[in-house]
């Protein structure tokens, strides 16, 4: 019998109780790394070479992100973090100056602001879409806002032609601090593409778009180095690729003129420091690792966009109020990084309880994100859920489901079959 959602979740019950019956429990963690033989192999390899910092096997996975980017040049870090801040600093944001970014995202995309003395502008999302609110974006901007950070949530790329246009209507406000942002002439897109790296907007890749884009390769991405992270940029008329990258390869390593690769050349020992920099370069031990993931990652996007749509089309059939995001519209390709759901009318504490329910079925689940206004860091910056609405409101009925390359169809109707029984128990 169903108690609790008659009309207004469950569209078919019984067959799914039919189904239940004859399935086997399953563990299904959230997001483990699609490790493979071939990652094992290169590793080794990188080890045994005697190159196991920033060498060969590094410059080669930034030339290869680069192409499948189809960008100029990638720079490899050892976060996505890092590689925002390094962007930041390299333009010359500081103090006095303004960043803006979403309410609704992980820390990372606003702490890497407070980082180098800027003021955090934090803007609401659209109601039920966990995408900035592009009017208040507009009207958050001042004559001291330097960088927008546009943020890819669950592999999803933001609407870039709006966020151009209204810098371009801003354009006027712009004072910049340094020959880069003078190159620019307006307000610079730094992209958190941290979840959206293979997602395309507009027919181009996740880091041809905004001017500056950040890519994760944490443990939990669609592409792992463990711990990762790069950077890339679109062409434009006035930036000389390759001198860019020598600015982020000094910012990167203690702004040393070389590095080991360049000193390894019989004679080369010499070098300067130009400049008392910062150390966050990627290994050719974790270079390795993103090798051999960018060799499988089209066949690991094509696993996450089958999941994505069994997910879809059975959420869609069974739920009435069960709500998730456009992964594949008109404009845009997600990456299928992650996969929300919403249970429209639920409490945050109704759906703390699911979450648990699915964990004792061995269904791993997340909730993405606890909005940075109810974090302690922020509150203590001033900030104030109340001034937030739509993102506590799409946060309070979140639930991010299990979606990861190592899954199968079956999996997913685990989910959603338990679901069911988890919303009617």
């Amino acid at each position: 019998m169903i108690a609790k959602y008659p009309q207004i979740y469950i569209r078919s019950y019984r067959h799914t109780l039919i189904r239940r019956r004859i399935m086997k429990t399953r563990n299904i963690p959230f997001s483990p790394p699609d490790i493979s033989e071939k990652e094992i192999e290169l590793v080794v390899e990188a080890m045994r070479s005697g190159w196991i910092t920033t060498g060969p096997k590094t410059k080669q996975f930034e030339s290869q992100l680069a192409d499948y980017c189809n960008t100029d040049k990638v720079v490899t870090m050892n976060s996505a973090t890092a590689a925002m801040e390094m962007t930041l600093r390299l333009l010359g944001v500081g103090p006095g100056d303004e960043v803006i970014t979403s309410a609704y995202t992980y820390t990372a995309s606003a702490s890497v602001i407070h980082h180098v003395g800027a003021k955090i502008v934090l803007v609401d999302i659209q109601e039920g879409k966990p995408e900035m609110n592009y009017k208040l974006l507009e009207e958050a901007i001042t004559e001291k806002t330097k960088v927008i950070i546009p943020v890819d949530i669950a592999g999803i790329m933001c609407d870039y032609d709006m966020i151009f246009e209204i810098v371009e209507r801003k354009k006027e406000l712009f004072t910049p601090n340094n020959d880069l942002q003078s190159s620019f002439g307006r307000i610079i897109v730094m992209a958190d593409a941290a979840h959206s790296f293979g997602a395309k907007y507009k027919g181009k890749m996740s880091g041809q778009v905004a001017d500056f884009t950040a890519f994760s390769f944490h443990a939990v991405k669609n592409l792992t180095t463990a711990e990762g992270g790069a950077v890339t940029w679109r062409n434009q008329s006035f930036i000389v690729n390759e001198e860019l990258y020598k600015e982020y390869m000094l910012l990167i390593l203690h702004g040393q003129s070389k590095d080991a690769l360049a000193k390894n050349v019989p004679g080369s020992w010499e070098y300067d420091i130009v400049a008392p920099n910062y150390k966050c370069n990627m290994t050719d031990i974790q270079a390795a690792i993103g090798i051999s993931q960018l060799e499988r990652y089209d066949e690991i996007l094509k696993v996450r966009n089958q999941l994505v749509n069994s997910y879809n089309e059975q959420i869609d059939r069974v739920f009435q109020n069960v709500l998730h995001l456009d992964h594949l519209n008109e404009y845009q390709d997600s990456s299928s990084h992650l996969y929300f759901i919403r249970i429209v009318g639920i409490s945050e504490e109704k759906r703390n309880n699911i979450i648990i329910k699915l964990a004792e079925r061995g269904i791993s689940t997340n909730v993405h994100y606890k909005p940075l206004p109810l974090l302690t860091a922020y509150k203590n910056l001033g900030f104030e859920i109340n001034d937030y609405p739509a993102a506590y409101n799409f946060y309070q009925n979140e639930i991010t489901l299990p979606l990861n390359s190592l899954m199968v169809l079956e999996d997913v109707d685990y989910v959603v079959e338990n679901l069911i029984e988890v919303l009617n128990d």
